[in-house]
């Protein structure tokens, strides 16, 4: 494409922060944008769902656009158009308070026929948009807005405008019965092959099918999708349109995780300055009614479930503790039996484990900060962003080599890295890891030198964004 030409993309997502957000694609929608159009010849814009959720403060400052009617098979349902300027991003807002005025963003029964409906109102928004803004490309997201590729092929057809599918989790696909088809995804009767999938519909296999790209959020989890292993059940589709798959890293938001600004922690430090990170780690241990020692403070900041290594953790923890002089800190929810078990860690080693139980984003900020050791021993990550902030703020990341922990993270054992890295997914290797740490971290002149070396890594969206930029300058090509 011509040089001149500024690049119009409309990155279109489920969540976004910091207006509605559950989790890593809501972070990602909510940096990248902005890193992107700080180069030239870059405009993206975000779209989104107008939730109940979305803060007044925001609300007051949106501009109504216009409005218009989305056929959902036999249903015609109403679309509103917001924008809002904010942070250098533009930011529309599709509107219906029917579907989207909930008590949480997902896990409704007609969570398909919500985002069904959010993908055919971006094509019918563009109507109102057009005058203000044209997108050459449509970057959809994850499952929820996988119809948007299926659209463009399917039905709107809309000349020199690509799309762009990115997986952020493959477990993921948007999966539902062929009543689907009559009950709210309206594509042609010619067309009902590409969704289908076994004996039901899998929107994230139309959106590979139908997508100019296909990317992900590491290159190491692009070529694990591939594996049967690791791509549960996409894997064929994957193979299939390998040469439209693209791997690029997630990069964290230096400014909302900035030891030397961070609001949330007890006192600034950097590389040149430790300090403050020792006033940190006493301020975690006093607030947390910890004793306040030397010991290594091992944090995990985390969802509880079976894909973040739970299982392994929770068979060594217990003689972690006994066996060493260490601080064991954890913040997350998730499924019932981690939550009990972790509360009875607790109970169990009283002056040295706290597990808290709940989503604080200001505590999980002090919490790297305190921290010496973060622990990500995931079965599964497709990139993660917890080892990058804890390299960020000095909490030497311990992690299992997958998906973007193995494009993050290098083990400082075999010479130069930033962290501590094993490889099979079992305890024993997790156990082996930690015992290494917690050894290197009583010799402290070389542990100094670790943390000094995280502190002065940049995981900021800088490069990633110019990753993205030419992968989308490569599809006018």
């Amino acid at each position: 494409m011509s040089k001149r030409k500024t690049l119009n993309i409309l990155y279109a997502t489920s969540e976004c922060v910091p207006f509605a957000n559950s989790g890593g694609l809501g972070e990602v929608a909510g940096s990248l944008p902005r890193a992107l159009n700080r180069k030239r010849n870059i405009d993206c814009r975000v779209i989104m769902p107008l939730y109940g959720q979305i803060a007044d403060e925001f609300r007051e400052k949106m501009t109504f656009m216009g409005k218009g009617v989305v056929g959902v098979t036999w249903r015609q349902q109403y679309m509103g158009v917001f924008s809002l300027r904010y942070q250098g991003v533009t930011y529309y807002f599709i509107d219906n308070e029917y579907y989207f005025r909930r008590d949480s963003l997902y896990g409704h029964y007609d969570d398909g026929e919500r985002f069904a409906y959010f993908s055919k109102a971006i094509f019918e928004a563009l109507g109102i948009i057009e005058k203000d803004f044209m997108p050459d490309i449509i970057h959809a997201n994850d499952w929820q807005t996988a119809m948007i590729p299926v659209y463009q092929t399917s039905i709107y057809k809309r000349k020199y405008m690509k799309t762009v599918f990115s997986i952020h989790n493959v477990e993921y696909q948007g999966m539902y019965g062929t009543s689907a088809f009559e009950d709210f995804l309206g594509v042609p009767d010619d067309f009902r092959h590409v969704l289908k999938f076994g004996d039901g519909v899998n929107l994230m296999k139309g959106a590979i099918e139908c997508a100019n790209i296909v990317s992900t959020v590491s290159p190491t989890y692009a070529g694990e999708l591939k594996d049967p292993a690791f791509a549960f059940g996409m894997d064929g589709t994957i193979r299939r349109n390998e040469y439209k798959l693209r791997g690029i890293l997630n990069g964290i938001n230096r400014q909302l995780y900035d030891p030397e600004k961070d609001p949330y922690i007890a006192a600034p430090f950097s590389k040149a300055d430790l300090k403050g990170k020792k006033a940190c780690k006493a301020d975690l241990q006093k607030s947390l009614a910890l004793p306040e020692s030397d010991a290594m403070l091992i944090t995990m900041v985390s969802r509880l479930v079976p894909a973040k290594g739970m299982d392994l953790l929770r068979e060594i923890i217990d003689d972690i503790l006994s066996k060493f002089n260490v601080q064991f800190v954890m913040l997350g929810t998730g499924d019932h039996e981690y939550e009990e078990f972790f509360h009875g860690l607790e109970a169990r080693h009283p002056d040295q484990a706290r597990c808290i139980i709940k989503f604080d984003a200001g505590l999980s900020h002090r919490i790297y900060a305190g921290g010496d050791l973060l622990l990500v021993p995931s079965r599964s990550e497709p990139c993660g962003l917890t080892q990058m902030i804890g390299c960020r703020y000095g909490d030497v990341p311990l992690v299992r080599r997958t998906g973007g922990l193995n494009d993050s993270i290098t083990d400082c054992t075999l010479g130069d890295g930033n962290g501590f890295v094993f490889d099979n997914y079992d305890s024993g290797s997790l156990y082996a890891a930690m015992a290494n740490a917690i050894e290197r971290y009583h010799d402290k002149e070389n542990w100094q030198k670790l943390v000094k070396y995280d502190l002065s890594l940049d995981f900021g969206w800088s490069n990633s964004a110019s990753e993205y930029r030419a992968m989308y300058e490569s599809m006018f090509e």
